[in-house]
């Protein structure tokens, strides 16, 4: 048991108890617990494995290479559309983790094998980055959000995604990903011109400095 996750399922508000459970039945799996990206996270053979997470309406079980495991049970989802690799196991409440107790041990022990057999995905864009747990939060908060997010192109999700994710603590990514939301939900990208002023549309060569300046001297 690490200490780390001690203290962060402490200060946890929300599913601790969710958590906790979910947390037992990792160690029972023998993964190793450390804290990554700020959730508890389980390793095999030093390859992160697992990851906890916990959201406003659910937490989750997250692994990171869900996309190779036979999901017998058809109870895997993605976390996002684009997503190729990482799929949640969601669960709503502590009875829920305890019925299913069996169930996610058996999905551990396959990604636990897939890890032994080293399986893996077919090659992907080696800029891609899976999203962010923060942007994840504000889809689940915000379905219009979500959608306009995934209609934008790739490499404007991307963007973006690298972006919010670029700062260090928690609530500055979520403070990023608010204050993009309204720039999302016009369908614009991180670099794309939304005063209209630029003469490279549709990116921003700077020219909205002109109205700072105009209002300025007003």
């Amino acid at each position: 048991m690490n200490p780390s996750v001690d203290a962060f399922l402490e200060k946890t508000d929300k599913w601790k108890a969710e958590l906790s459970a979910l947390r037992n039945i990792m160690l029972d799996c023998q993964l190793i617990e450390t804290l990554k990206w700020g959730q508890p996270c389980y390793m095999f053979n030093q390859t992160n494995v697992v990851i906890l997470a916990n959201f406003k309406e659910s937490c989750a079980v997250s692994f990171l290479k869900g996309a190779l495991l036979s999901d017998t049970e058809n109870l895997l989802v993605k976390p996002g559309e684009n997503s190729q690799s990482g799929r949640f196991l969601r669960f709503k409440s502590l009875e829920e983790i305890i019925v299913a107790e069996t169930i996610i041990k058996a999905y551990v022990f396959e990604a636990i094998e897939v890890e032994k057999a080293g399986l893996k995905l077919a090659p992907r864009d080696p800029e891609a980055e899976p999203l962010i747990p923060e942007l994840i939060q504000r889809f689940e908060e915000n379905p219009t959000f979500k959608k306009a997010f995934e209609a934008l192109t790739p490499g404007r999700q991307r963007a973006y995604n690298m972006f919010f994710n670029a700062a260090k603590q928690s609530a500055t990514r979520y403070s990023r990903i608010d204050n993009y939301t309204e720039r999302i939900l016009n369908k614009k990208g991180i670099n794309d011109c939304v005063c209209g002023l630029s003469k490279r549309m549709p990116g921003c060569d700077g020219s909205h400095k002109q109205l700072k300046n105009e209002n300025f001297t007003i």
